[in-house]
């Protein structure tokens, strides 16, 4: 593998025994706390959590990071102490993070439950499977799930809460929602130009989060 130089400035870290100079090996306690199988605790959090980021490459390796949420206890299904799946939603039909899998089974999840800041990872292989019989069970409002991305899991742990904690993410007072243009304005001017403001403004109003599950 080659290391590009940074056009920045500063000196390239490219070996193990350079990183470890930087940043020694974990203690005992981080660096054994993954395990193959989920825990009772490990399930409870999945039946408490709406929110999950899921990571996948493709063959090259050229990467992708989707969010998936549902109300909790309707986003993941536990089928046994090695096997989750995730339902799939409609939505933009890119299926970037479904591509992918396709052509390379790995993925990465992050589990979020609001107001927490400790989260839990999982890594596995994935695969997409239709005509699930348990895909029923997870029916929002009208929509049940036609599509699953079931992952055998090969890594499982908790994940500390030093990244909530510098971002102050759950702390209202730290949350500036107007910092940006809103989202119609932003895909107004960067995917939707053809479209007036307003259109678009109609698009994603009232009527948007009433047709989310289709």
């Amino acid at each position: 593998m080659t290391h590009e130089q940074s056009t920045f400035g500063g000196t390239p870290v490219t070996t193990v025994e350079e990183l470890r100079e930087i940043i020694p090996p974990p203690l005992d306690t981080a660096a054994n706390k993954v395990r193959p199988a989920l825990h009772e605790l490990d399930r409870q959090w999945l039946a408490a959590s709406p929110l999950c980021l899921v990571a996948t490459s493709d063959a090259e390796g050229n990467l992708d990071v989707s969010p998936k949420g549902d109300p909790a206890g309707s986003l993941v299904r536990v089928l046994d102490d090695r096997t989750i799946a995730i339902p799939e939603r409609p939505g933009n039909r890119r299926t970037d993070g479904f591509l992918n899998v396709l052509a390379n089974p790995h993925v990465g999840l992050i589990f979020v439950i609001p107001g927490r800041g400790d989260t839990l990872r999982v890594n596995g292989r994935a695969r997409l499977v239709r005509d699930a019989p348990y895909l029923a069970d997870l029916q929002v409002r009208r929509n049940v799930p036609v599509l699953a991305l079931e992952v055998d899991v090969e890594e499982v742990f908790h994940h500390c809460s030093k990244a909530f904690l510098r971002s102050r993410a759950w702390d209202p007072e730290t949350w500036d929602a107007e910092s940006v243009p809103r989202r119609a304005v932003l895909a107004h001017t960067l995917e939707r130009p053809e479209q007036t403001l307003a259109e678009v403004e109609a698009h994603y109003g009232p009527r948007y989060a009433e047709t989310i599950y289709g």
